[in-house]
Protein backbone atom coordinates (compact mmCIF):
# COMPACT_ATOMS: atom_id res chain seq x y z
CA UNK A 1 0.00 0.00 0.00
CA UNK A 2 1.56 3.43 -0.74
CA UNK A 3 2.18 6.05 1.95
CA UNK A 4 0.33 8.81 -0.06
CA UNK A 5 -3.28 6.54 -0.06
CA UNK A 6 -3.12 7.12 3.85
CA UNK A 7 -3.59 10.60 3.54
CA UNK A 8 -7.66 11.77 4.14
CA UNK A 9 -5.88 15.07 3.18
CA UNK A 10 -3.08 15.12 0.48
CA UNK A 11 -2.55 18.72 0.74
CA UNK A 12 -1.99 17.71 5.18
CA UNK A 13 0.43 15.14 6.73
CA UNK A 14 -1.26 13.13 8.98
CA UNK A 15 0.29 11.69 12.42
CA UNK A 16 -0.72 8.14 10.32
CA UNK A 17 1.52 9.26 7.03
CA UNK A 18 4.20 10.86 9.28
CA UNK A 19 4.55 7.53 11.08
CA UNK A 20 4.42 5.16 8.52
CA UNK A 21 7.07 7.20 6.31
CA UNK A 22 9.52 7.19 9.84
CA UNK A 23 9.11 3.19 10.33
CA UNK A 24 9.76 2.53 6.54
CA UNK A 25 12.97 4.91 6.78
CA UNK A 26 14.55 3.42 10.38
CA UNK A 27 13.60 -0.42 8.70
CA UNK A 28 16.22 0.66 5.63
CA UNK A 29 18.48 1.97 8.16
CA UNK A 30 19.14 -0.86 10.40
CA UNK A 31 16.27 -0.59 13.19
CA UNK A 32 13.10 -2.71 12.95
CA UNK A 33 13.64 -5.35 15.45
CA UNK A 34 10.30 -5.51 18.03
CA UNK A 35 8.80 -2.72 16.31
CA UNK A 36 6.10 -1.38 18.61
CA UNK A 37 3.72 1.69 16.99
CA UNK A 38 0.53 3.00 18.72
CA UNK A 39 -2.72 4.13 17.89
CA UNK A 40 -3.95 7.63 18.59
CA UNK A 41 -5.79 6.72 22.06
CA UNK A 42 -2.42 4.80 23.18
CA UNK A 43 -0.13 5.52 26.12
CA UNK A 44 3.56 5.95 25.26
CA UNK A 45 5.52 6.84 22.22
CA UNK A 46 3.85 6.44 19.50
CA UNK A 47 7.01 4.02 17.83
CA UNK A 48 9.17 1.75 19.46
CA UNK A 49 12.02 -0.46 17.91
CA UNK A 50 15.17 -1.80 18.65
CA UNK A 51 18.57 -1.74 16.49
CA UNK A 52 18.78 -4.78 14.19
CA UNK A 53 22.34 -5.89 15.63
CA UNK A 54 22.66 -3.45 18.86
CA UNK A 55 20.71 -3.21 22.06
CA UNK A 56 19.81 0.11 21.96
CA UNK A 57 16.43 1.39 21.11
CA UNK A 58 14.38 4.84 19.80
CA UNK A 59 11.40 6.02 21.33
CA UNK A 60 10.09 8.33 18.82
CA UNK A 61 6.26 10.46 19.35
CA UNK A 62 4.97 11.36 15.86
CA UNK A 63 2.87 14.51 15.02
CA UNK A 64 0.46 15.60 11.93
CA UNK A 65 0.94 18.57 10.19
CA UNK A 66 -1.35 21.61 11.35
CA UNK A 67 -3.96 23.57 9.35
CA UNK A 68 -2.31 26.97 10.30
CA UNK A 69 1.01 27.92 11.17
CA UNK A 70 0.53 28.41 14.90
CA UNK A 71 -0.28 24.90 14.80
CA UNK A 72 2.47 23.78 13.55
CA UNK A 73 4.71 25.36 16.38
CA UNK A 74 2.47 23.81 18.68
CA UNK A 75 2.62 20.39 17.78
CA UNK A 76 6.05 20.70 17.88
CA UNK A 77 6.58 22.12 21.47
CA UNK A 78 3.69 19.65 22.67
CA UNK A 79 5.61 16.57 20.91
CA UNK A 80 9.03 17.91 22.84
CA UNK A 81 7.18 17.87 26.09
CA UNK A 82 5.51 14.08 25.73
CA UNK A 83 9.18 12.81 24.40
CA UNK A 84 11.03 14.85 27.67
CA UNK A 85 8.23 12.92 30.36
CA UNK A 86 8.82 9.56 28.24
CA UNK A 87 12.30 9.67 29.10
CA UNK A 88 13.67 7.16 31.86
CA UNK A 89 16.58 7.27 33.45
CA UNK A 90 19.03 4.34 34.14
CA UNK A 91 18.65 0.53 32.07
CA UNK A 92 21.53 -1.40 30.89
CA UNK A 93 20.63 -0.23 26.94
CA UNK A 94 21.00 2.85 25.40
CA UNK A 95 17.70 4.33 24.39
CA UNK A 96 17.64 7.54 21.98
CA UNK A 97 14.63 9.60 21.86
CA UNK A 98 12.92 11.50 18.26
CA UNK A 99 10.27 13.72 17.55
CA UNK A 100 8.43 12.54 13.84
CA UNK A 101 7.18 15.37 12.63
CA UNK A 102 6.52 17.49 9.32
CA UNK A 103 8.82 19.24 7.88
CA UNK A 104 7.55 22.61 8.35
CA UNK A 105 7.39 21.66 11.90
CA UNK A 106 10.77 20.28 12.08
CA UNK A 107 12.47 23.30 10.46
CA UNK A 108 10.89 24.69 14.06
CA UNK A 109 12.66 22.18 15.95
CA UNK A 110 15.90 22.25 14.36
CA UNK A 111 16.23 26.13 15.00
CA UNK A 112 14.71 26.33 18.59
CA UNK A 113 16.44 22.61 20.25
CA UNK A 114 19.42 23.67 21.83
CA UNK A 115 22.29 21.33 20.10
CA UNK A 116 23.31 20.97 23.33
CA UNK A 117 20.14 19.61 24.95
CA UNK A 118 19.57 17.15 22.27
CA UNK A 119 23.46 15.83 22.43
CA UNK A 120 22.20 15.18 26.44
CA UNK A 121 19.11 13.85 25.98
CA UNK A 122 20.02 11.43 22.56
CA UNK A 123 17.15 13.26 21.23
CA UNK A 124 16.72 13.59 17.45
CA UNK A 125 14.28 15.11 14.93
CA UNK A 126 12.91 13.12 12.10
CA UNK A 127 11.71 15.73 9.23
CA UNK A 128 8.84 14.07 6.99
CA UNK A 129 8.43 15.41 3.42
CA UNK A 130 5.12 15.38 1.49
CA UNK A 131 6.16 12.30 -0.51
CA UNK A 132 7.17 10.15 2.88
CA UNK A 133 11.04 10.88 2.04
CA UNK A 134 12.38 11.25 6.38
CA UNK A 135 15.80 13.57 7.01
CA UNK A 136 16.39 12.92 10.70
CA UNK A 137 18.80 15.33 12.10
CA UNK A 138 21.22 14.67 15.08
CA UNK A 139 22.91 16.99 17.45
CA UNK A 140 25.56 18.06 14.80
CA UNK A 141 22.88 18.86 12.75
CA UNK A 142 21.17 21.12 14.79
CA UNK A 143 24.49 22.84 15.95
CA UNK A 144 25.37 23.27 12.05
CA UNK A 145 21.86 25.02 11.45
CA UNK A 146 22.08 26.83 15.03
CA UNK A 147 25.26 28.67 13.85
CA UNK A 148 23.82 30.37 10.42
Amino acid sequence: MSLMKTQKNPRLLSEEFVKRSVIMWLSNNGWGTGLVFGDLHGHGVDIKVRHNNYSRYFHIEAKKEGKIGPNNEVAFIYSLGQIITRMKNGGTTRTYYGLALPEVSAKIAVRRIPWQVAKKLLLYVFAVARDGKVKQYSWQDLKKHQKK
